[in-house]
């Protein structure tokens, strides 16, 4: 991401014509400004300053994009304004981008904390260099859903006597058996202008899957599954225009790095695909030169973490046309890990079909302390997962779980809060709900809802149920295409789609925290609502699913 093509949007044309070419574009383009700042939140701020390392991609001198790790005790990123960071860090010798963090160098950079699944994505430029590291201006920034990302805890471990590195043109049999056995890789791209020698922009970012997800056909060829993800295409929008690639590939157990160049080849389409699970297309990356450091982190990493424990389904409810609830007990019914309303649920599950198990994550929509979980999924027609869940997942069947995990959670205090939420986007409202009447009934609540009809409105009857029991709670539900059998003022309390009046009349001049959950058109059209009547950015909160 760098340059638009329209002023509307942050994104360059590579990513927009990826976007248009999934039918994603116009649902993208509004909600893209709101969540691509030019400037680094609070929370993201303090994340950095917690972080052991970060990833960058950067140029070599032939303006070839690598990926490399750079360390610290944590601290060692510092954010002193919400434009700027500062890194006291320097690269190995013989680093493939030795030299290359230069004043004006163009650097993407991935913040991951792998033991939480946690990620956000910077780029910007190098200002000012020193012997002990850069100065950075930040360009754009935004956060990323936590898929895909295998969970490592990380511990010091001593520096290497002395730093070695050894470069190749094709990959050697221990390259290829750390690649064809990894479940993470991390990657380079962007965009530039050659004609007029000036880089345009550099994106690092995370790719994940099942060990063994990444397919070595040659020494000199590998291919990776692109999977679903927030629809944004910045990876390939870049290679669409920019077909040169940087690729990372770390050994978590030595501390050692594999760093590749090349470029790469998009399969949208071919049979191929078809062949890994959950594909969206492959992207094939021609191996142009090779970067190995052995034992060169000063850290070391757990094995991926194990499932927390076996699930079992203990009941699942109709609770529209289209989305049915599932609740899970442990198998051996012993106590579940606790969790925060609007957390969500990893959960991974084998599919007729497929070797490797498929991993999604669902919020949940139940309350706290209730000893299950629960989250309740609306059947995708092309949904793998969903259609998997709705069609084949029956009461006793078991399942893999992980600890709840996410912080699109409700602030401690008693400032009001209002949760706004359209079709499916209800899940982590409603787990909110439940604990607000149940811990905090004196809590100013207003609860606003949109979906297309009776029939499609899931669970209303609860929603109902619960404001019986919070006496400060205020809802309002928008159809916006109501069916004749459907009663407004007892069915839902207006026609037509949320907007300002709407909120407007529903909060009035409420000083509150806002929660929003749907899609990224609705998201996108909510957040400019918020703003224009007067809400602070840093009062609103946004989980899209």
């Amino acid at each position: 991401m760098s340059i638009s093509s329209e002023a509307s949007t942050p994104f360059h044309r590579g990513e927009e014509e990826v976007q248009r070419r999934q039918g994603v574009y116009e649902s993208v383009k509004t909600w893209g400004s709101k969540v691509v700042r030019e400037y680094l939140p609070e929370q993201h701020r303090e994340f950095y300053a917690q972080q052991p390392f970060v990833i960058a991609a950067a140029r070599d001198g032939q303006a070839r994009p690598w990926v490399t790790v750079l360390t610290g005790k944590p601290g060692f990123l510092t954010s002193p304004t919400v434009t700027t960071m500062d890194f006291a860090a320097t690269l190995p010798v013989g680093d493939a981008l030795g030299g290359a963090l230069t004043e004006g160098a163009q650097l993407g950079l991935l913040g991951i904390e792998l033991a939480t699944r946690r990620r956000n994505r910077v780029n910007g430029t190098i200002t000012a260099t020193r012997g002990d590291g850069f100065s950075f201006d930040v360009g754009q920034t935004f956060g990323n859903c936590p898929q895909y990302i295998s969970e490592r805890h990380w511990k010091p471990a001593a520096a290497p006597a002395a730093e070695t590195s050894v470069r190749g043109l094709t990959l050697t049999t221990d390259q290829t058996a750390l690649i064809s056995s990894a479940d993470t890789f991390l990657i380079g791209s962007g965009i530039s202008d050659d004609e007029n020698r000036q880089a345009n922009g550099l994106d690092a970012s995370h790719r994940g899957g099942p060990s063994g997800f990444v397919e070595v056909q040659s020494p000199s060829r590998i291919v990776f599954p692109d999977y679903a993800g927030n629809n944004h295409f910045n990876t390939i929008g870049n290679l669409l225009v920019d077909p040169r690639v940087g690729l990372l590939f770390v050994d978590f157990e030595k501390g050692s790095l594999l760093q590749i160049t090349g470029r790469a080849t998009i399969d949208w389409d071919s049979e191929a695909v078809g062949e890994h699970a959950g594909a969206q297309r492959l992207v094939i990356i021609d191996i142009e030169e090779t970067v190995q450091q052995d034992a060169v982190l000063p850290m070391r990493f757990s094995p991926p973490e194990s499932m927390v424990r076996d699930l079992r389904l203990v009941d699942r409810r109709q609770e529209s046309d289209d989305v049915v609830s599932f609740y899970f007990a442990s198998r051996d019914d012993g106590d579940l890990p606790g969790f925060k309303a609007g957390q969500h649920l990893p959960l991974e599950l084998h599919i007729e079909g497929f070797s490797a198990p498929v991993a999604r994550t669902y919020s949940l929509s139940n309350g706290p302390g209730q000893g299950v979980y629960r989250i309740s999924v609306k059947r995708e027609p092309r949904g793998l997962v969903s259609r998997a869940l709705h069609d084949s997942l029956q009461v006793g069947n078991i399942i893999h779980g992980r600890d709840p995990a996410g912080d699109f959670t409700l602030p401690e205090g008693s400032r009001p809060v209002v949760l706004i939420s359209a079709g499916i986007g209800v899940t982590p409202m409603l787990s909110m709900l439940h604990q607000l009447a149940a811990r905090d009934p004196e809590r100013p609540v207003v609860f606003i809802h949109g979906a297309r009809n009776g029939r499609l409105h899931a669970m209303r009857e609860e929603v109902n149920m619960i404001s019986q029991n919070h006496k400060n709670l205020k809802t309002l539900v928008a159809y916006s295409q109501p069916l004749p059998e459907d009663r407004i003022g007892e069915h839902y309390d207006l026609e037509g789609r949320i907007d300002s009046d709407a909120i407007r009349h529903a909060v009035g001049d409420l000083q509150a925290d806002y929660f929003l959950c749907g899609p990224a058109s609705f998201l996108g059209a909510m957040t400019d609502v918020l703003s224009g009547l007067g809400v602070e950015e840093n009062r609103v909160n946004v989980e899209q699913f």
